[in-house]
């Protein structure tokens, strides 16, 4: 029996064709005021795309599948940390990330029985210390070592000591044959209410600082790689989309130093959108976020629990956080393709106007002095100030939704007795050189209001 392919009985539409069939639908309403509408990062959406929005492709070029289920893991307590990862590599985490809230931390009793040559693991460490920094790698050297002392000035205010100080061991530690030492945690700016190409744009910039400083010939070895921790908001296509983006860009700024230098992307949702009411929403939004972050070629992926809002870390929730991984990826299939988004025609263009969009925004910070200029004369911070009241004022006027807070919000959903950690932005009031970066999620003067008529 011959093969007919049906497509064959149907003559090509051009755009133009598309266009005039939508525009009669509408019967007399105006296309551009009905289907066309504007992110907040200046990107017109449209209702339909084609080959021809395609422009010159950006390739992200990531071309594995493979993505890693992380595990959070507070190390206030070595031996309790270290029972606590091996429990969740057990149970289906394949990466753990060790907050480290001090040298006081003995690394041999955090990582004691973790295979580490199959098992990646990020040392997320809240202070500076060389002979810490020595001592682990010398026990874990392929692990990640997370070293932002900008990102940790953009959080404070403040340099961990100083910044010759902290720049000498950061050039220590790149000095060192460990490849996973530089880190850019660009979360804090999407928490903090940057729309997604100031986020990208900041990112870039951010790293730069950091290539600007260091001897590249000398210091930065072939198998280097650079870690962006990256947060995901709700928002699913643009989600993917910044995510190949910044791939894109990063690639981009290794290029132009002539390096080759990979890229981590470690990826966690956006604690911006999530509530304490309707919590189990929550899940829902970090199904979203956390297929996004896949979709879009991250290499870590790490969940949030539906609770970490308000509640002190738990066995229920993390297991529930971890298990939305597991079911993607073995139950979903989500392993099992790469580049899942290429020759989707609307992701392709939103992945190459956030990428020269963030682009020509990092060429404005350099023409500006730079990142750390821009960050102590308050103009980053100023920006994301007016990025974050915009969202806000959608979220106030009920034009950008959170189920179950701004509407369809129930009167039993009662909380006060819940909450056993402070989910509100907290002001620590001391001396800074500069004005911090403050992460605040959108709901939190409502919620305050529902909480104090309880």
């Amino acid at each position: 029996m011959a093969k007919t392919n049906l497509f064959d009985e149907f003559e090509p539409k051009s755009p133009k064709a598309w266009k005039q069939k939508i525009q009669f639908d509408l019967k007399g309403a105006d296309y551009n005021e009905s289907l066309l509408w504007e992110s907040p990062e200046g990107i017109k959406v449209k209702p339909f795309y084609t080959s021809e929005d395609l422009g010159d492709r950006l390739r992200p070029q990531k071309n594995s599948p493979t993505w890693k289920i992380a595990q959070e893991i507070y190390a206030g307590n070595a031996k309790m940390a270290n029972s606590k990862a091996l429990d969740a590599l057990e149970r289906g985490a394949e990466s753990l990330v060790f907050t480290i809230p001090s040298d006081e931390i003995k690394i041999e009793k955090l990582i004691n029985g973790i295979n580490l040559e199959q098992v990646p693991v990020h040392f997320n460490f809240q202070f500076l210390s060389e002979a810490c920094l020595n001592t682990t790698k010398d026990i874990a050297q392929n692990g990640f070592f997370h070293m932002d002392i900008i990102g940790n000035l953009a959080r404070t205010g403040n340099w961990y000591v100083s910044l010759e100080n902290d720049h000498n061991i950061l050039k220590n530690a790149c000095k060192s044959p460990i490849y996973n030492v530089l880190s850019v945690d660009s979360s804090l700016y999407q928490n903090a209410g940057a729309n997604s190409v100031q986020q990208l744009g900041y990112a870039l910039a951010h790293a730069n600082e950091y290539l600007n400083f260091l001897d590249l010939q000398k210091l930065l070895k072939p198998a280097t790689s650079i870690t962006f921790k990256i947060a995901v908001g709700s928002n699913y296509f643009f989600e993917i989309a910044k995510l190949r983006a910044l791939r894109i860009l990063w690639n981009s700024l290794a290029n132009t130093y002539g390096i080759v230098a990979d890229c981590h992307i470690l990826v966690k949702p956006s604690l911006r959108n999530k509530t304490i009411y309707d919590y189990n929403t929550n899940m829902l939004r970090t199904t979203t976020e956390c297929m996004a972050a896949i979709l879009g070629g991250a290499d870590t992926v790490l969940n949030m629990a539906y609770d970490a809002v308000y509640h002190k870390d738990n066995e229920f929730g993390e297991r529930i956080a971890r298990n939305q991984l597991l079911l993607l990826k073995y139950e979903s299939y989500f392993d099992k393709v790469s580049n899942p988004a290429d020759g989707s025609y609307y992701i392709e263009s939103l992945t190459r106007q956030l990428a020269e969009k963030s682009l020509e925004l990092f060429k404005g910070i350099e023409a500006g002095g730079g990142f750390l200029k821009q960050l102590k004369e308050h103009t980053l911070q100023r920006k994301i100030k007016e990025s974050a009241q915009k969202e806000q004022s959608l979220f106030d006027s009920q034009l950008e939704i959170l189920v179950g807070t701004n509407k369809y919000e129930s009167e039993d959903d009662k909380m006060k007795a819940t909450i056993n950690l402070f989910p509100f932005l907290k002001i620590n009031n001391r001396k800074t050189l500069l004005e911090p970066i403050l992460e605040k999620r959108l709901a939190e003067a409502l919620e305050q209001k529902r909480l104090n008529h309880e």
